[in-house]
């Protein structure tokens, strides 16, 4: 991920000093500079993902106020580069890590040097999942309540007979 927030800085610090050589005569400000690129990717970016054609966005982008010719030069931009902007957003959307393994143990505290006398169980999970690097594993480590186990092993064996009943 950093690797590629890198790489886009260049690119973006590239777009903004063109955008702001086009704009030199209008004498905008840096920060108006930066909404409107905000807001351009804001608009195309969910109208990607939405799968918004061309002229529907053409004709929503005028009833907001922008003209026609603005409207339909930013409209060709997207229509040309629609099918890979929605590869682009589906390569970085929220990704949930694999789980590799799961292990389990229970702690039983019997006292403590607050309490005389205790007798709580605390279970321990252990989740191995895949780390962010290739290759790579993280681990995670929650303590819950014996209640709030059971709980999550009831739903978790809900989910799996689910998805046996769909495959």
């Amino acid at each position: 991920m950093l690797n590629w927030v890198l790489a886009e800085i260049s690119t973006l610090a590239k777009i903004y000093d063109k955008v702001g050589k086009l704009t030199a005569d209008a004498k905008f400000e840096s920060g108006d500079i930066k909404a409107t690129v905000a807001v351009l990717s804001f608009i195309l970016s969910s109208a990607a993902k939405h799968d918004v054609d061309s002229e529907s966005l053409s004709s929503e982008l005028q009833q907001l106020g922008l003209p026609k010719e603005h409207a339909t030069g930013l409209c060709k931009s997207y229509e040309d580069k629609h099918s890979a902007l929605q590869d682009k957003l589906r390569d970085t959307s929220l990704r949930l890590r694999r789980l590799d393994s799961v292990s389990w143990r229970v702690d039983y505290t019997l006292s403590s040097s607050e309490l005389r006398e205790v007798n709580e169980p605390l279970v321990q999970l252990k989740l191995q999942t895949q780390g962010a690097e290739p290759g790579s594993s993280d681990t995670t480590i929650v303590s819950v309540s014996p209640d709030k186990f059971r709980v999550l092993l009831t739903e978790l064996k809900q989910a799996q007979a689910m998805m046996n009943a769909l495959q």
